[in-house]
């Protein structure tokens, strides 16, 4: 729980969205408005963790407000974002700040704690000044610096752990989000939708030369046949349509589906 403070005179409840200004214990903190080279990442970073296949909620810029004087708004939040006006209770579960050019030290420390110490679980500092690093913040713990090349975790917030390169390099965001977008639709990752398209290309290829021998042979199908033998996903099934078509002939009569 928080300790105590030298109380500042100002509460969430005075500041607007759109003000340019935090609260910490009651004392008004400026937030002066992102640079060009702080921008493009945070819009890669929220890009990579919001689609997450665990993640339901995610935000930039979201106010939380856990106490009166208190209003804090990481550069992205995931967790606890939900889509109602007005500032939110509590904290996000996971936070992520990007420090740049010109970056308070001071007032950094101060957000990190105060996030910290109202429930966000992890909170990830991406440093875009000099060596390009991810210092990890958890409660209770000593904080780690994750460099380029290494993966950042976030049990039970996150199901994918995140390249450290993804927060902030385009090329490695759009992997990451595109593996994440592929997972919520059912797919581990692009190489499983590229199986499941030559596995479909085949079985409809199996399907339609079944339908030519028929043809050749002079052997009508009926329209749901034709269906169920085109539409086919099993390649059990697709042999069993296989073998009939092979001995089948025009004297046969009509080819229908059948068990």
């Amino acid at each position: 729980m928080v300790t105590a403070y030298d109380m500042g005179p100002f509460h969430a409840d005075q500041l607007h969205s759109g003000d340019e200004y935090e609260l910490s214990h009651g004392h008004a903190i400026r937030c002066a408005p992102t640079g060009g080279s702080g921008s493009e990442p945070n819009r890669l970073g929220v890009s990579v963790v919001g689609w997450d296949p665990q993640v339901t909620e995610a935000g930039v810029d979201t106010g939380y407000s856990p106490a009166p004087d208190m209003l804090r708004a990481p550069d992205v939040a995931v967790g606890n974002v939900p889509n109602k006006p007005g500032w939110v209770k509590g904290a996000p579960a996971l936070a992520i700040e990007y420090a740049d050019i010109g970056q308070n030290e001071g007032t950094l420390a101060a957000k990190i704690r105060d996030l910290l110490d109202f429930g966000t679980r992890y909170l990830w500092v991406v440093r875009l000044t000099g060596p390009r690093r991810v210092e990890v913040h958890e409660p209770g713990k000593p904080v780690q610096t994750v460099y380029p090349g290494s993966m950042l975790t976030a049990p039970d917030v996150l199901k994918n752990p995140v390249r450290v390169e993804a927060l902030y390099d385009r090329d490695a965001a759009e992997r990451a989000t595109l593996t994440n977008l592929l997972q919520r639709r059912g797919y581990e990752d692009l190489d499983a939708v590229l199986a499941k398209g030559r596995e479909e290309g085949l079985h409809l290829g199996v399907a339609r030369s079944i339908l030519r021998v028929l043809a050749a042979r002079g052997v009508p199908v009926d329209e749901a046949t034709r269906l169920r033998i085109t539409s086919s996903t099993s390649t059990e099934e697709l042999d069993r349509w296989t073998d009939r078509a092979a001995v089948v002939t025009s004297a046969a009569g009509l080819f229908e589906a059948r068990e």
